[in-house]
């Protein structure tokens, strides 16, 4: 079933039922909606789209922080039978310049966080003659857009006639390779349809839960994961907010039964209740039954920590990419603690292999390629064949990732090939980060890698080089990174010689064996 039927078919039978609830801690604010709400308000985006001129197959970008009117908007889109095009809030307005030219939208929503990055690349993007649509306050609207209320006034809330099949294509989600450039990763709605069946099928939701939504929704994981609960009518709680308190709060008024944490958010909760911060017998948290992590590395510490302090929780990890359609096609699986610091087994209705660089399936304990396949799979990277023939083989997912599988079927991973960082539940290119600080005119060379973190899963480390005769401090380095976004910049600076191979590519693994890696 189509996930645009299944809003439907929840607004019927559920109709008065609450679907969405966002709740705004630092502005003391609560919003709801229900199920035929929701899907009035995803029909009267879909109808403002259509009278703006959108037909099945056109892209419409989104780069909203978020909120209540997130999933409205795009199943709206999604009802037009043209593609959603879900951006990362944190890409910084060249990327986002990168992303539109590639996908082309006709329509662009977005938020007022990002007025001030449109308006630097609007000019770039004149010859695609984009109409802006401003979701936020009148009176913020810039003069190149118009506001969300004005572009769906007269637009009816009546489901669209638009006919859509479950192959047609439903969304493309941009992703970072090892070049730094993003990618659009082009999914089917088969592929939405199939990430709420899996989903469901890992956690075992019913319409009796509520689904603590934290992570941002540009994320093919945050709504994957909600997904399971959609299926069945169980409603989201979209929380905008990561404090320990917050959570905890949101958990306990909302009766909140299942969380899914990246590893800093789970972190910061154990040494809140550690340091006396929070004390949980001031929250209703009995109902809450589920905790699981995904996103990046998992420290098998923190789980055990974790389990002490929740002893009832059931706990899952999930492993999977924007390419397989976000998470679960390989899942740790609620039962098997005694497996923690693997990703798990093969997902519902998901295989995998384990083969060496000429595809030939190794033995158990043997580390080679991690490839996936089933109904996740993506149809293509966006008008980049060669990246797609190179990744997608056979109907095979190659996923760059080296792992191991146990004689009990678990598989573990070994090394990202892709050398992606991955902090915070974000990918983020070592290339980028070295073609960035090979501007200072100091540094001769620079290799970025990822060391363990406790919190963030991996920390950006740099290795750098300076000049023969030059001088530069740490401090004076990590000054220089300033114009990077946080999450971009190294936490920790060494300064030795970069090593190189014969053909001028950095030996990144021996870098890792010197400073620090992760281990599986």
């Amino acid at each position: 079933m189509l996930i645009t039927e299944i809003l439907a078919r929840n607004a019927r039978i559920y109709a008065d039922d609450i679907a969405l609830v966002e709740r705004d801690p630092a502005a003391a604010t609560r919003r709801e909606i229900s199920w035929r709400d929701f899907d009035r308000q995803a029909n009267r985006f879909a109808n403002a789209l259509i009278q703006a001129g959108v037909t099945k197959g056109d892209r419409v970008a989104q780069l909203m922080m978020n909120c209540l009117e997130w999933l409205p908007a795009y199943f709206g889109i999604l009802r037009t039978g043209a593609w959603a095009v879900p951006l990362n809030f944190r890409f910084e307005a060249e990327t986002i310049r990168t992303c539109a030219e590639l996908s082309e939208p006709r329509v662009f929503l977005f938020g007022p966080e990002f007025i001030e990055r449109i308006e630097a690349i609007r000019s770039d993007l004149a010859p695609l003659a984009i109409r802006f649509v401003f979701i936020g306050p009148e009176a913020s609207c810039p003069d190149f857009a118009i506001t969300y209320q004005k572009f769906v006034a007269i637009a009816d809330d009546c489901e669209p006639l638009v006919p859509l099949e479950i192959c047609d294509d439903a969304a493309l989600y941009f992703t970072s390779g090892t070049t730094g450039h993003p990618k659009g990763v082009r999914l089917t709605h088969r592929n939405l349809e199939h990430a709420c069946y899996i989903e469901n099928q890992h956690h075992g939701q019913t319409r009796a839960d509520t689904f603590l939504c934290i992570p941002p929704l540009y994320h093919t994981g945050a709504k994957m994961h909600w997904f399971g609960s959609f299926i069945v009518g169980g409603r989201a709680v979209i929380l905008k907010g990561v404090r320990p308190e917050w959570i905890l709060q949101a958990v306990s008024e909302e009766q909140v039964t299942i969380v899914w944490l990246l590893v800093p958010w789970a972190h910061d909760i154990l040494i809140a209740w550690e340091n006396g911060e929070v004390n949980l017998n001031d929250y209703r948290l009995d109902q809450w039954r589920l905790m699981h992590i995904g996103a990046q590395p998992v420290p098998p510490s923190l789980i055990h920590a974790w389990k002490k302090v929740f002893p009832k929780h059931a706990y899952d990890t999930n492993y999977g990419l924007t390419e397989s359609t976000g998470p679960g096609c390989v899942h740790l699986g609620v039962g098997n603690m005694q497996k923690i610091g693997a990703i798990g087994i093969p997902g519902f209705d998901w295989e995998c292999r384990i083969v060496d660089s000429n595809g030939t399936d190794l033995a158990d304990g043997k580390p080679g390629e991690l490839l996936l396949k089933g109904p996740g799979v993506m149809k293509e990277y966006y008008k980049d064949p060669e990246e797609t023939a190179t990744t997608l083989i056979g109907g095979w997912l190659h996923t760059g990732d080296v792992a191991k599988r146990d004689k009990e079927g678990f598989i573990w991973l070994v090394d990202r090939t892709k050398d992606l960082i991955i902090t915070g539940g974000e990918n983020v290119s070592p290339v980028e980060i070295e073609h960035f600080f090979m501007n200072h005119p100091a540094i001769q060379d620079i290799g970025v890698i990822g060391t363990p973190d406790q919190r963030l899963g991996e920390s950006i480390t740099a290795i750098v080089q300076l000049k023969p005769g030059s001088e530069l401090s740490v401090e004076e380095f990590l000054a220089f990174a300033d114009p990077l976004p946080r999450y971009k910049r190294p936490r920790t600076v060494h300064f030795d010689a970069v090593p190189r191979n014969a053909t001028g590519k950095i030996e990144k693994p021996k870098l890792r064996s010197k400073y620090g890696r992760i281990d599986a």
